[in-house]
């Protein structure tokens, strides 16, 4: 078995979203089998591009330029799913980028463990959600889509505690506040030949997303405690460094709680 940080390297170089994402499961299956075993695989080190390789289309247009997405429409549906799609797309490369862009850090395998499971997860949601727009007539990348997901990425590309606050503890912690609303969108869509199949995705997604965000929570308190740092502090400090904007109420604090950050990690930061 070739080591964590190559394989993460690869994954990352890999253009074909459903390449990728078979790539990333089939690696995770090989690392994380390894660990069930009780072995301890060579986690290595990897210099990743600044950029992963993606897919001729979507068309990657600036945030402001996104057509605006109208729940009450098929059309306006299908937009929102491919806007997920993008977003699981992009999750699948920043996990494993944090795999190889730290890989040098002295950490417990723990942390790559926790890292290779969020990623093989978000590979399965990308290929759920990729499953439904084709039930709908569509695909992804047939719609534009926003070229700031990895503006995170690039402005903590060396600065990792940076990199857990604003991915797992801010991105993926809105996901948690933006998809029961989503949902219930398609809930409502009876009309929707996929509907059914969209909510079972969605209600999948919504639970396993707890877990990203609860580690990014966990290894951002455990590098405080390497520093002695304090947490809620150290996390207003930077989310004010490399987050571009307020955050956004309303919060699933229940979810958010139970992926480990309270009211006041981020209450304070609301616009």
């Amino acid at each position: 078995m070739i080591p964590l940080a190559h394989m993460a390297d690869q994954v990352l170089r890999t253009n074909d979203a459903h390449a990728k994402t078979a790539l990333s499961r089939g690696f995770a299956a090989q690392w994380l089998s390894a660990r069930e075993d009780g072995a301890k695989p060579e986690i290595g080190t990897a210099s990743p591009p600044d950029f992963p390789a993606r897919p001729d289309a979507p068309e990657l247009l600036e945030p402001r330029d996104v057509p605006r997405r109208k729940p009450g429409s098929p059309q306006g549906r299908r937009a929102i799913l491919h806007a997920v799609a993008h977003i699981e797309l992009n999750a699948v490369d920043l996990h494993w980028d944090i795999i190889a862009r730290f890989s040098g850090t002295p950490l417990p395998i723990g942390f790559f463990d926790d890292w290779v499971r969020a990623a093989d997860e978000e590979s399965k949601h990308f290929n759920l959600i990729a499953d439904c727009l084709e039930v709908m007539g569509t695909y992804y990348g047939a719609l534009p889509a926003h070229a700031g997901m990895w503006r995170a990425a690039e402005d903590t590309k060396d600065d990792l505690m940076g990199r857990l606050a604003v991915v797992p503890m801010v991105l993926e912690a809105r996901g948690l506040d933006v998809t029961p609303g989503m949902i219930k969108i398609f809930r409502t869509a009876r009309d929707e030949p996929a509907a059914a199949q969209v909510v079972a995705a969605m209600e999948l997604i919504y639970a396993e997303e707890v877990h990203h965000v609860a580690y990014g929570s966990k290894w951002f308190h455990f590098l405080c405690g390497r520093h002695d740092l304090d947490p809620k502090v150290t996390f207003h400090e930077l989310v004010r460094r490399y987050f571009h904007g307020p955050l956004k109420a309303p919060f699933n604090e229940e979810k958010r709680a139970e992926a480990g950050i309270p009211p006041d990690f981020y209450w304070p930061l609301s616009g």
